[in-house]
């Protein structure tokens, strides 16, 4: 492994580290899949990773430099001996090297109804529930069932509860997925009620159905339409984006300067999942690729194993995953 850093009489010391990967066979064991692997080790420390022509270049102040080249030696020896390392590993490894254990907290969320317990049932879980907490923008992809909206809506309730915010704003696009919005029954709101309705059915798991009416009544929590949020700024609130893949470019940009000064954003969806016409390019991948380099702001991949409903869910999702056209998978 090599090792170099930069003039050590400055406060902020620039450090390169190089170190020898394995097997090229156990390369994608190491990474993990899309490399989800270094990115944990990347904002969980804060510093940059790269892999070219057989080596794992690490870079940033010296602190980070050093933990980040230690835990993937650690993974290296992992992945030689078994063959694999999976996300738990990296969090347990991370937390070790750091001295604690905060990275893969499994605490439960307080929520308001005392008759709950919500807590991280994956390390993927853990992880997004530790970016969320430490950011003020987290951007989170994975299927359905991985937890996405419904642990964002658990923390939200918990930041509430303890007054770390004023409201709850829950949002969705409403973007019609085979059916025309003017061929429903009844007035604008009752239109789009069925676009909100996954996000009042995670709300009523953690606050009581009086509650929920005298929050809302009072205006501490909204669910409304993704096009509901233009023109203005929220101060101290907790503000979800979720089916994030149904929006275009111009409403995400949108809907990211509604945040004003306290509040956090939280940005869900599935990339395997748009409905937007062919010709128009999701706004949340095109945010994950122009915002991936502004601290501040964490992006989470959740994956298969972070399924946690029924348990024929995954499989259903595999075998859609394995049979999709491709043409399908990748549209923008």
């Amino acid at each position: 492994m090599g090792n170099r850093c930069g003039d050590k009489k400055s406060p902020f010391i620039m450090c390169e580290a190089t170190l020898s990967l394995v097997e090229p066979q156990l390369v994608l064991s190491l990474f993990g899949a899309r490399d989800q692997h270094l990115r944990v080790v990347r904002d969980a420390l804060g510093v940059k990773i790269a892999h070219r022509d057989g080596e794992v270049h690490v870079s940033g102040d010296e602190v980070g430099v050093s933990r980040a080249t230690e835990v993937l030696e650690h993974l290296k020896d992992l992945v030689e001996r078994r063959g694999m390392v999976t996300q738990d590993d990296v969090l347990e490894v991370l937390a070790r090297v750091n001295g604690n254990r905060q990275l893969h907290r499994k605490d439960p969320i307080e929520v308001i109804n005392a008759g709950r317990s919500i807590k991280a049932r994956s390390a993927g879980q853990a992880h997004y529930i530790d970016a969320i907490r430490q950011h003020d923008i987290t951007i989170a992809i994975g299927p359905a069932g991985s937890g996405k909206t419904y642990l964002a809506v658990a923390l939200a309730v918990e930041a509430l509860k303890r007054r770390a915010i004023r409201k709850i704003v829950l949002v969705r696009p409403a973007v019609e997925a085979g059916e025309s919005l003017g061929f429903l029954p009844g007035d604008l709101q009752a239109k789009i009620n069925p676009y909100l309705r996954p996000l009042l059915d995670a709300l009523h798991e953690m606050i009581d159905y009086d509650q929920i009416r005298q929050f809302m009544a009072e205006d501490v929590i909204e669910v409304i339409p993704l096009a509901y949020m233009r023109g203005r700024t929220l101060n101290e609130a907790f503000i979800i984006l979720d089916e994030a893949q149904n929006t275009t470019i111009a409403q995400m940009k949108m809907f990211l300067t509604r945040m004003g000064e306290g509040s956090k954003i939280v940005i869900a969806g599935d990339t395997t999942q748009v409905d937007l016409p062919s010709h128009a390019k999701s706004g949340l991948m095109d945010a994950m690729s122009r915002l991936h380099a502004i601290k501040g702001i964490a992006q989470i991949r959740l994956t298969k194993a972070d399924i946690v409903r029924h348990r024929l869910v995954q499989a259903i999702v595999q075998a859609y995953d394995e049979t999709e056209p491709r043409t399908k998978k990748t549209r923008r």
